[in-house]
């Protein structure tokens, strides 16, 4: 199991990521499956639009599983972090240049590898749930997968403020530093 589901409804192309006790936490195989599934539907004319969404109660996707890496290097395997992120860093390139709306519905928490897989995304949709942050500065890290591009764009110097403290946002802030487009409260999602 790769950790993704994928499904068809009408012209509509799901991707579920499912790890729900991980919080979705992207595993390398997840990004190379998302990304495969993406690559078919681009040219499929079944398909109109993609939505990205995140299987249990508690969010989209709580980033990258950096639990895995950490333990691949502890374990001396060096390449292994290096394919993850050159793969999750060419994933969150197609979804910023997807022909086809891709809608990423960032429901709960959405961190890290979760905020690429959705903030490139042409349609992103958030509740009053949502809370979107880049935690990855706590332990070093720039703002990664296209983070720093993303945050420049806010304006002033909002950017700046949360990628220095990875301070998680809500709904209404999302939307005013262009993380987000839309927004949708969590009980008329299914309507939606």
């Amino acid at each position: 199991m790769s950790g993704v589901r994928f499904r068809r409804e009408g012209r509509a192309g799901h991707l579920v990521l499912d790890r729900p006790e991980a919080l979705n936490a992207l595993t390398h195989a997840m990004v190379r499956a998302v990304d495969a599934k993406l690559a078919a539907w681009e040219h499929d004319p079944g398909i109109a639009t993609v939505v990205l969404t995140g299987a249990g109660e508690r969010g989209l996707c709580a980033g990258g599983d950096i639990r895995a890496i950490h333990d691949a290097a502890r374990a001396g395997d060096a390449t292994a972090a290096t394919a993850f992120w050159r793969d999750e860093y060419r994933l969150d390139a197609r979804i910023a240049r997807y022909p086809k709306p891709y809608v990423a519905v960032m429901d709960g928490i959405v961190m890290g590898g979760g905020v690429g897989l959705s903030a490139h995304g042409s349609v992103r949709i958030v509740t009053e749930r949502s809370r979107i942050a880049m935690p990855e500065t706590g332990i070093g890290f720039v703002p990664d997968v296209g983070g720093t591009y993303l945050l420049a764009l806010a304006p002033g110097e909002l950017g700046t403020y949360l990628a220095l403290t990875g301070t998680p946002v809500g709904a209404a802030d999302a939307l005013l530093c262009g993380l987000a487009d839309h927004y949708v409260p969590s009980a008329s999602l299914g309507a939606l």
